[in-house]
């Protein structure tokens, strides 16, 4: 590689790489990715250590020094696993990294390969070239976050925590990508906040019987009309301080009167990313999956159920005391993952750093905060005492619904919102 070559310039083939690895949860382990992420590290002299929580489920760990050693470093983290992708219903191989149109298209193009391409095509630049951050960055490259991180992040924080014990702040994803609002404006989602995870197990238990005859006390019954009561359930507005912070500024840059307790006033100002937004002021409890029986003409004795529930900050209780209030007589409930919701101020030098980063590539950028419905790692690196930021920055398309690329069909991510967001992050790093 010749030491002209910038981030820039290889921050789209590094990515085409990535996807072709299929690190597809729970099926295809990250451990080819991971020695891969190590090997290009090592080529431009950059340390880096591979654990595993388990066989193949492999998360890579290096350090960046930066000019000042003696202030904290900043975490930089991405997961190297993806959502699998049925490649009948693409119009392209999902794992083949294509280039068309001005994309790289596959799965994990912006979930997160794309964020993992550029810290990596940045990192290299800096080695290359012999520039520094302004501080020491830590670099974590880890598993299974699709599924929770109890094999990639909660693993290293659990087993490994002094390889991030001096960290203070962190960035990752989902944030920092544009929302098209007018010609005079774009607003530049960053990531303050996220909300909790608790998916349940419902179960139902009556007296097994014959399909033929009058039963009474039915499992399948008992459980359909929980499952029922739950799904419809109209779960309040609760406007957290984050989402008034979001309608705030979108009012100001607008020149609008926008009520954060009105979603319906100003979610549609957002366009594609209402979908994601919209379910950030709500508590919101989702039936996922059914099970019962294994014969028509037999009634079961128990049926079972899994509602994916998501509880903004401070909610966890309210959530779970209104869950039982739906469940009525006859189900009981059960945890199977329950994860933290997570929310910091949009405030501090690294806040108004990633502010004039973004407007310094893009003069109509409006930086402002924003909850995300979905979950990140940042549950896991919080619990150290970091603040943790979505910042993966993309300038998008204007009729690009970004959004719903995320575990969606033909997920891609154009090639020169990558080479923006390497530039974005470029001078994050000089300057955080």
């Amino acid at each position: 590689m010749s030491p002209t070559v910038s981030a820039q310039d290889e921050v789209t083939e590094l990515l085409v790489e990535l996807i072709r690895f299929n690190t597809s949860n729970p099926t295809h382990p990250e451990r080819p990715a991971a020695e891969w992420v190590a090997e290009k590290l090592d080529e431009v002299g950059v340390e880096s250590e591979i654990f595993e929580s388990e066989p193949g489920r492999a998360s890579v760990v290096a350090r960046l020094e930066g000019s000042d050693r003696d202030r904290a470093p900043l975490l930089i983290h991405g997961h190297l696993d993806v959502v699998p992708a049925d490649a009948s219903e693409w119009s392209v191989d999902p794992f083949a990294g294509e280039v068309k149109d001005d994309y790289v298209w596959g799965r994990g193009a912006i979930d997160m390969k794309d964020m993992d391409a550029m810290t990596l095509a940045l990192v290299r630049e800096y080695r290359r070239t012999g520039r520094k951050p302004a501080r020491d960055v830590v670099l974590a490259f880890v598993a299974d976050e699709e599924a929770g991180g109890r094999k990639g992040a909660h693993h290293l924080v659990d087993h490994h925590a002094d390889l991030f014990a001096d960290c203070t702040e962190a960035i990752s994803e989902v944030g920092g990508y544009s929302i098209s609002l007018n010609d005079q404006a774009r607003a530049y989602a960053i990531q303050t906040a996220e909300k909790g995870i608790h998916w349940l197990r419902l179960r139902a238990r009556s007296r097994p019987g014959h399909g033929s005859m009058v039963h009474e006390e039915n499992a399948v019954t008992r459980l359909a009309e929980a499952v029922s009561r739950i799904g419809n359930h109209e779960w309040p507005i609760v406007v957290t301080d984050t989402v008034r912070a979001l309608v705030e500024g979108l009012a100001e840059t607008l020149g609008r009167d926008l009520d954060p307790e009105r979603p319906d006033e100003w979610l549609p100002v957002i366009g594609g990313a209402a979908r994601m937004i919209g379910a950030t002021v709500r508590n919101t409890a989702n039936p996922t999956m059914l099970q019962a029986g294994y014969k028509t003409n037999v009634i079961p004795g128990s049926a079972e159920a899994t509602i994916d529930c998501r509880f903004l900050p401070g909610q966890e209780d309210e959530l779970l005391a209104t869950i039982d209030e739906l469940l009525g007589e006859h189900v009981e409930r059960e945890t199977e993952v329950r994860d933290i919701a997570v929310e910091t101020g949009f405030d501090g030098h690294l806040v108004e750093v990633m502010a004039a980063a973004l407007k310094a590539e893009d003069p109509i950028a409006v930086p402002l905060p924003y909850l995300m419905s979905g979950g990140t790692d940042a549950k896991s690196f919080s619990t150290l005492g970091m603040r943790c930021f979505g910042f993966s920055p993309l300038l998008l398309p204007a009729d690009l619904d970004f959004t719903a690329l995320f575990h969606g069909i033909d997920e891609r991510v154009p090639v020169d919102g990558l080479k923006f967001g390497v530039r974005v992050l470029d001078r994050l790093l000089q300057d955080c």
